[in-house]
């Protein structure tokens, strides 16, 4: 019957037929900008074009290069999204084993990105309300008992049950109905007899006020009154209507009431019965879920350490991955990397003959007149004061190393978490003179010869003869970040105050800024100030024999004061200056010797 499927329809219509919710958007606009995306450890984070639609994310060299196709894509129905812990500007993505790391310009940007990825699998249909909804959240009460009981033999013995009563129930609605219904067609009748009653009475009045004159003593009025209520009394006939037994009629209501009201509190048992079940049912459920999101957090670690590692987590910083032995282990190993690929390409090097023509001695012997020139003299005067003196007393230099004539002092200073030891060596080398020792460590032609650390360098700003800035890049050591340092170098011969001071020849390195070469995200600008301070010492030859190399003797001072510029732990940075600069200064003078060797001595 209609009123049948009415009935057991109500409270699943609704669920069956997808519904809007108020604001929310029938479809997600396409969303797309520039992020920054870590590749790998060699070129750390680059700007990618990244285009979010139709609940994938895909990713472009350039913007320019979206009609080529993307470099890689992630559909986000499954993908975890991130936002890291520390870095407010970065956002994590991953599915399954794949991993992209993001990083917005601001951390604004980031919650934009983050905003519109959540919008678009919500308007995807996973993990949002409406898409519960478009799959039904309730059913019809038979349907839900139908689907029910075919999961166990207690459950369906319940369900057919309470599909008995549920008819019990309809065949009590069908009486009620019967009898709603001759109640309203007897209550109708009655209205209707009484609306003709009230008319005849009042026509029998009228007709006994005119015969009344006429009347007798005899006693005929009462007749005719008597007659006239008869007539009245006869219209008042319930036999006029359908006969109803009211006495059979309230039994019957009575009873299918009490029926009613027995169904009823019977289904009301069954379903605190069947809520029983359900609630033990979902408390396993739930427990069984708890231990599987445990399982799958705990997997999912153990995969990120094993298969991203060298990703951006395991960089330099407070907050790396990688504790001190491993960061240490990882930057051993990739300066013996290095020093395998310098060994090959050193004989390569050998073979290229440069002329090495070397300015008089003049040209270094002031400052110069450019903007710097004062910052310059400023910088030499004060090498000259301090880094000449003697390393024993107040200063405590610590010796670290020593390898015959070479000695490398080391005095340990910390601010603000970040190693700033500065470091001194002394070292001895015969056959060479201070003035053709800092020639070459001045002279940027040379200088890809000898240091073997910089991946690239230009001249930023020729200031004078004797006067540079230049720009370098060091090459990077894994898991470290890449360095980059702008400085400015100035070689300077110095005026001996009386005859007996020894040729003094100077290079200084420091730190400066530059319009032209600005800090940049993809490397760390460290901070220096360096200085290579070279004296002569001359033993008179033999006889009358002219002086030869052999007579000639350069005593070198080197100091460096870094920056590093980022976090790196103590340890490893002193254990790889510990190592690095008795080596450079063995390989810088062992090439100046070459150099030197058979030439004509520069004073």
């Amino acid at each position: 019957m209609s009123d049948n499927q009415s009935w057991n329809s109500s409270g699943s219509e609704e669920d069956i037929e997808p519904r809007e919710e108020p604001g929310h958007p029938i479809g997600i606009a396409e969303f797309s900008g520039y992020l920054s995306k870590w590749t790998n450890y060699i070129h750390g984070w680059q700007d990618r074009w990244v285009v979010l639609k139709n609940n994938t994310l895909s990713y472009y060299k350039s913007q320019d290069e979206t009609e080529y196709g993307c470099r890689g894509s992630l559909c986000l129905s499954k993908a975890v999204i991130t936002p890291h812990e520390f870095d407010e500007c970065r956002l994590d993505i991953s599915v399954n084993d794949s991993v992209w790391y993001l990083r917005a310009q601001d951390p604004e940007h980031r919650h934009q990105w983050i905003e519109s990825i959540e919008l678009h699998r919500a308007d995807s249909g996973y993990g949002s309300e409406s898409s519960l909804r478009r799959h039904g959240s309730m059913l019809s009460l038979t349907s839900a008992t139908s689907g029910y009981s075919a999961t166990s033999t207690s459950s369906f013995k319940k369900g057919h049950s309470l599909r008995e009563k549920l008819a019990e129930m309809e065949t009590f609605r069908d009486i009620l109905c019967r009898q709603v219904d001759t109640l309203q067609k007897y209550f109708d009748s009655c209205a209707d007899a009484v609306s003709k009653d009230e008319l005849q009475r009042d026509k029998i009045v009228e007709d006994d006020e005119d015969d009344f004159p006429n009347t007798r003593t005899d006693g005929e009025f009462l007749h005719n009154n008597n007659g006239s209520k008869e007539k009245l009394f006869q219209s008042l006939n319930p036999k006029g209507t359908n006969g109803i037994d009211f006495k059979g009629e309230a039994i019957t209501f009575k009873a299918t009431t009490a029926g009613i009201l027995a169904t009823l509190s019977h289904c009301i048992d069954l379903m605190v019965k069947r809520e029983d079940s359900w609630q033990k049912r979902l408390d396993k459920e739930m427990e069984k879920r708890r231990r599987i999101e445990e399982s799958y957090k705990s997997a999912l670690n153990e995969l990120k350490k094993k298969s991203h590692f060298g990703g951006p987590d395991y960089e330099e910083g407070p907050n790396s991955l990688i504790n001190e032995d491993e960061f240490f282990d990882a930057v051993e190993a990739a300066l013996d990397r290095q020093d395998k690929i310098e060994e090959q390409s050193q004989t390569e090097k050998t073979r290229i003959q440069r002329s090495d023509a070397v300015p008089l001695g003049d040209a270094y012997s002031s400052s110069g007149t450019h903007r710097f020139s004062n910052k310059v003299e400023e910088m030499v005067q004060s090498h000259m004061t301090y880094s000449l003196q003697d390393v024993g007393g107040d200063a405590n230099w610590q010796l670290v190393v020593e390898e015959g004539e070479m000695k490398v002092y080391r005095r340990e200073v910390e601010e603000n978490g970040i190693v700033l030891d500065p470091l001194k060596a002394t070292h001895s080398v015969k056959g060479v003179t201070g003035h053709e020792v800092c020639h070459y460590f001045w002279d940027t032609a040379y200088r890809s010869d000898w240091e073997t650390t910089i991946e690239n360098f230009n001249v930023v700003e020729t200031l004078s003869d004797n006067a540079v800035i230049v720009y370098q890049t060091h090459k990077r050591v894994w898991p470290a970040s890449q360095r980059d340092v702008l400085y400015l170098s100035a070689m300077r011969k110095i005026m001996a105050s009386n005859e007996n001071d020894p040729d003094t020849w100077l290079v200084c390195n420091f730190s400066v800024d530059h319009d032209n070469a600005l800090p940049t995200s993809r490397c760390v600008r460290a901070k220096i100030n360096i200085a290579m301070i070279c004296q002569t010492l001359v033993s008179p030859p033999d006889g009358d024999k002219e002086i030869s190399r052999d007579n000639i003797l350069c005593k070198i001072t080197y100091v460096a004061n870094v920056n590093p510029g980022g976090w790196a732990p103590a340890s490893v940075l002193r254990a790889v200056a510990k190592r690095e600069y008795p080596k450079f200064l063995k390989r810088f003078t062992s090439y100046v010797q070459e150099k030197t060797a058979g030439k004509p001595i520069l004073f």
